[in-house]
């Protein structure tokens, strides 16, 4: 059966890595153990610059890329390959993430990783029948953080409500001072986790683009 490990050494070669592993209620019928996937860094961006989907002018790039390469390593792992986009409906990758034990909310209300910090994103997931032993999840980041950088990082306090206010966050985009476009969100470049992930700028604002 597959394992964890097989699971890793497919992803790796596409700069993916495992971000969490789900089993139990959480998971879809017929599914006993789902794993998410995330960018491996650093690597991913030029990994996916140099793919098809990133050279051609067609919209939704990443998520073609996405499909393409998870539905390429269920066929290969004999899983089934699920995704955050192509909807409505949605999958529950939120949920998915917070009972993997890796993801926790952070004290912005968004979702923080282990490894990848603030700038967690999931491309993708794998679900397979039996049940795939994994190992225990570190702590929550969040916990042994002491100056929470992340509460003050906004440069118009788009959090300071605990919602996210988005009509401010984006009419504050295109002020010069503003580097977030750029670099990408402030707030989530001030997480000490998302700083030591390796994510580019350049991919930043990729994301940042088609945000706005």
């Amino acid at each position: 059966m597959t394992t964890l490990d097989d699971i890793a050494q497919a992803a790796a070669p596409h700069h993916l890595a495992t971000f969490g592993v789900v089993t139990g209620a959480e998971t879809p019928d017929g599914i006993g153990t789902l794993v998410l996937l995330g960018p491996q860094e650093p690597g991913f961006w030029p990994a996916f610059t140099a793919s098809p989907e990133y050279a051609d002018t067609a919209p939704d790039a990443m998520d073609r890329w996405s499909s393409r390469v998870i539905r390429g390593l269920a066929r290969d792992l004999d899983g089934t390959a699920i995704f955050p986009f192509g909807g409505p409906p949605y999958q529950p990758f939120v949920t998915w993430a917070k009972a993997s034990g890796r993801a926790h909310s952070s004290p912005v209300g968004l979702l923080v990783h282990d490894a990848a910090g603030l700038m967690i994103s999931y491309r993708g997931a794998l679900g397979f029948g039996h049940i795939i032993d994994a190992p225990a999840p570190p702590p929550n980041p969040c916990d042994s953080c002491a100056t929470r950088p992340c509460l003050t990082a906004c440069p118009v306090d788009a959090f300071a409500t605990g919602t996210y206010e988005i009509d401010a966050c984006k009419a504050d985009l295109d002020r010069p001072e503003n580097d977030c476009m750029s670099k990408g969100c402030a707030v989530r470049r001030a997480c000490p986790v998302s700083q030591s992930y390796g994510r580019l700028e350049d991919q930043s604002a990729f994301h940042m683009r088609a945000f706005k």
